[in-house]
């Protein structure tokens, strides 16, 4: 997240009051022996069904705490670290694993079953963050646009900056946007130094800014209900399969394409809060994240991909999402060090 400008008196009653929000929120130390807090973002959606299941063969009530976007809630749990908000955490990416890790807010534990994830997934070597799913964040192409014009979409990021497809995209700022963010890492991936020259690029190839996934998505991309101007848009690999999942009738064609080439994956994490008041609790909610049953859940809920190996895919997805065999990735302790940074460059390049 891009800092915001003000003065050093608002930042600390700003800070000031945020604690006191969230621990009055909290009840001060008067938490359930029985019950297990997850601390989370607004996305989190995993069926009452599943939770229930977990409750049934723990015996511990599951109380889900959600602090807004993933970002504001690690903040939160930044902020009151020495009087935690929950026992545990869910929704940590690899873009704030580092500052998440370093932050000191979790404790080491690795789940018995952790063995079942994808190794690729498994970015702490600490041991404190267990991977629970994954995604991409990609372009997506309306499909009907290019065919209706006779053009072919593009492919690569390079092609993004082609006069040919000049007033075409739709992207999220960065500093106020999780796919934003994931889409200029996707730049650093691919071009290293030179993603500042493919911005300014884009800039001079009118692409068009948003603030978040929805306005861009819903109102600006031509492929979506908004029935916008614009056939490209940062989306996710798994936009095609939401697009046939909720489409009434269901088509057997996709409204919208995927472009591999510029995908960059996402990883989600779990973790125990250090000072949780129950930590076994949250140490068994942690593993129950890893379960099969869990884990099947998680497509059609957030739609993302389950980190276990092998688990079943609903029909959709096998269908229609995508997730690159090669996708784009960088270092969590390389994004943790220069991330502030670089949206800072994006926001001088492209918006000013």
């Amino acid at each position: 997240m891009r800092p915001l400008r003000r003065s050093p008196t608002l930042a600390v009653v700003a800070v000031v009051a945020a604690v006191a929000l969230v621990a009055a929120a909290c009840g001060g130390g008067d938490g359930r022996s029985d019950e297990v807090v997850l601390v989370t973002h607004d996305s989190f959606n995993i069926p009452g069904r599943v939770l229930r299941s977990f409750e049934t063969s723990s015996g511990y009530r599951v109380r889900v705490r959600k602090a807004g976007d993933a970002g504001s809630a690690l903040n939160q749990a930044i902020l009151t670290k020495d009087n935690p908000i929950g026992d545990a955490f869910f929704g940590v990416d690899n873009t704030f694993l580092s500052r998440a890790v370093e932050a000191g807010i979790f404790v080491r534990f690795e789940p018995r079953n952790l063995g079942t994830t994808r190794a690729d997934l498994r970015l702490d070597p600490g041991g404190r963050l267990t991977p629970i799913d994954y995604g991409d964040v990609c372009v997506n192409a309306d499909r009907r646009w290019f065919t209706g014009r006779g053009v072919q979409p593009p492919v690569t990021l390079d092609d993004l900056a082609d006069g040919r497809y000049r007033g075409l995209l739709v992207v999220q700022n960065p500093a106020t946007s999780s796919p934003g963010l994931a889409f200029l890492l996707a730049s650093v991936a691919r071009f290293g130094d030179g993603w500042r020259d493919w911005w300014r690029r884009l800039r001079a190839n009118d692409v068009k800014v948003t603030e978040g996934w929805e306005q861009a998505y819903n109102t600006e991309f031509s492929g979506s209900a908004g029935r916008g101007p614009r056939p490209l848009v940062v989306s996710y690999g798994s936009s095609p399969a939401a697009e046939v999942h909720y489409a009434d009738p269901k088509p057997t064609v996709a409204p919208t394409a995927v472009l591999p080439d510029t995908c960059f994956r996402q990883v989600e994490f779990a973790g125990v809060l250090r000072g949780a008041r129950n930590p076994e609790g949250a140490r068994r909610l942690v593993e129950f994240m890893l379960t099969e049953e869990f884990q099947r859940a998680v497509p059609l809920s957030m739609w993302v991909f389950p980190a276990r190996r092998a688990t079943p895919l609903p029909e959709v997805f096998r269908q229609f999402a995508v997730a690159p065999v090669r996708p784009l990735r960088l270092p969590p302790a390389e994004i943790a060090a220069n991330r502030d940074r670089w949206i800072e460059e994006w926001t001088e390049i492209v918006l000013r």
